[in-house]
């Protein structure tokens, strides 16, 4: 895309401070439409499985295939929003979105639910790098810390309404009805575009970099059917599964290639000459990493290791929700006092410590123990968004906005889909060696001291007891697979920490 197109997104006349915060609550609203799809879905996880008879893996298709979607679509909001406006854009999406998700409350099948899952992404993909682009056109530099706060803190509604809601609607409704609480949401987002946004103004004779596009979009999907697809066929054992990494492999060099040689590329890599942008682009893909991982992990670990309601799973992720909002409210007051560094680096210390305490979770899973930990590691999510945007943005050449908002949240989406199926797979590895691991102590051929524990509680002399205890190993075997899975977030966030110091910004300009 030509740098004319994007540098066309700035605003071309000065507007009011009331009507910059109509805008900023409606952008707030519409991105909080996709932010409930994303938490919501994870809490009736458990239902779905059962309806469709699925493995954890497969259901985790119904998540990940939707952050791929978004990812795959995110690239070309730029052009979108240069060919047929940013209103235009943002209100054909809402109104997709909405389609999709009444779609997904009708499916009658795991691979229809898939399908329709894919068109919401696709759909809801745009919604978050255009409010974004909009929010920093519509403030001046020196107010974009406070804006972002507002925004993001608005935005957390979506996780809190979402999962709490939701999961009383799953359990007394279905898992349906999950999908369909989205659809006035929806509605009245459109009401609120038609209303709000006058932003019309596009550059139709923009061309996009088809090539550049399939190229990074192949990559991506393949690689994601590779992570998602590899515990089932063993890895690279699979003709399948070597095939998925070579395509991987060879799209993305090509797509590297295209863009570094071509005149007018899908990605413009003169943003990465920004040092801070570079930065940020890093950053965002391992804040993605551990943005969603504990949402799709704690329904199923609570629902399969002690059989916790999905009233009651939406209540402890709604309490990460809170976390989120209480870690905003905080920085729309000290963004201004504190270098954004700093803050940052708080952010992730605290994802870092909340998921070490994850990581200690025992197979009881004391209900205080998930409450803190979630509301904690919420907290620390707020902490990072607006520091983080700051930081990205702050130097960046104003032209390059539009597709550089898309691209930092395509890296943050590839990294939450990595970051969940290898979370997915490390749970039901780790549960799959333990479980052989463990049964020869148990055996009635093991050593006599084997089973000096087991006599008392575990009698063995038929088969219904047999398998009461097989099915003890398991959830044994489960709970240090999802133990094993904190401490990769737990890594993850720590990781962030070195990065921060190679950050340097400028004071920002009274504009």
């Amino acid at each position: 895309m030509t740098d004319a197109a994007i540098s066309g997104a700035a605003p071309p006349v000065e507007i009011g401070f009331g009507r910059r915060a109509l805008i900023l609550v409606t952008l707030t609203f519409v991105t909080m439409l996709y932010t409930m799809t994303v938490m919501i879905v994870n809490v009736a996880l458990p239902k779905m499985q059962g309806t469709f008879s699925a493995t954890a893996d497969q259901i985790a298709l119904v998540v990940t295939f939707n952050i791929v979607a978004t990812a795959v679509a995110t690239p070309m909001t730029g052009w979108l929003a240069s060919r047929f406006s940013r209103r235009a854009l943002m209100l054909y999406c809402s109104i997709g979105f909405t389609v999709a998700s009444v779609l997904c409350g009708v499916a009658g099948t795991l691979d229809q639910l898939v399908v329709f899952r894919v068109f919401q992404g696709a759909f809801g993909a745009p919604l978050v790098p255009l409010a974004t682009a909009m929010v920093l056109d519509t403030f001046p530099r020196h107010q974009q810390g406070t804006a972002t706060a507002v925004f993001s803190m608005g935005v957390v509604f979506g996780p809190i309404i979402g999962p709490t809601v939701g999961g009383y609607l799953a359990e007394a409704l279905g898992w349906r009805y999950v999908f369909f609480l989205l659809v006035p949401f929806g509605v009245l987002a459109i009401v609120s575009i038609l209303v709000v946004i006058d932003d019309r103004r596009k550059a139709p004779s923009i061309r996009l970099d088809w090539f550049g596009f399939v190229l990074l979009a192949v990559a991506i999907a393949a690689f994601q059917l590779m992570l998602d697809r590899g515990q089932r066929l063993d890895w690279f054992d699979s003709p399948e599964i070597i095939a998925e990494a070579a395509i991987a492999v060879l799209c993305f060099y090509l797509f590297l290639a295209h863009v570094t040689t071509w005149q007018a590329p899908f990605f413009d890599v003169r943003m990465l000459a920004d040092r801070n942008y570079a930065i940020g682009f890093v950053i965002a893909f391992l804040f993605g990493m551990i943005l969603w991982t504990p949402m799709v992990l704690f329904p199923p670990m609570m629902a399969g290791i002690q059989g916790y309601p999905e009233a009651e799973i939406g209540l402890f992720i709604a309490l990460r929700g809170l976390g989120t909002l209480a870690g905003s409210i905080l920085m729309a007051f000290i963004n201004r006092l504190f270098d954004p560094r700093i803050l940052l680096a708080v952010g992730f210390l605290i994802q870092g410590v909340a998921g070490w305490y994850m990581a200690a979770f025992d197979i009881n899973l004391a209900p205080f123990a998930l409450a803190w930990t979630s509301v904690l590691a919420g907290f620390g999510v707020g902490f990072v968004w607006v520091p983080l945007t700051v930081i990205t943005y702050s130097t960046l050449d104003k032209r390059y906005l539009n597709d550089a908002t898309a691209f930092f949240h395509l890296v943050r989406n590839v990294g939450s889909s990595i970051s969940i199926s290898v979370s997915v797979a490390v749970v039901i590895r780790t549960a799959s060696i333990t479980y052989v691991d463990l049964t020869p102590y148990v055996s009635i051929f093991a050593d006599a001291t084997s089973l000096m524990g087991l006599r008392g509680d575990w009698p063995l002399e038929n088969t219904p007891q047999l398998k009461a205890l097989s099915a003890e190993i398991g959830r044994q075997g489960l709970m240090l697979g999802y133990i094993n899975a904190f401490y990769f977030y737990t890594a993850t966030a720590f990781a962030v920490l070195p990065l921060i110091a190679l950050v340097r910004l400028k004071r920002p300009e009274q504009d």
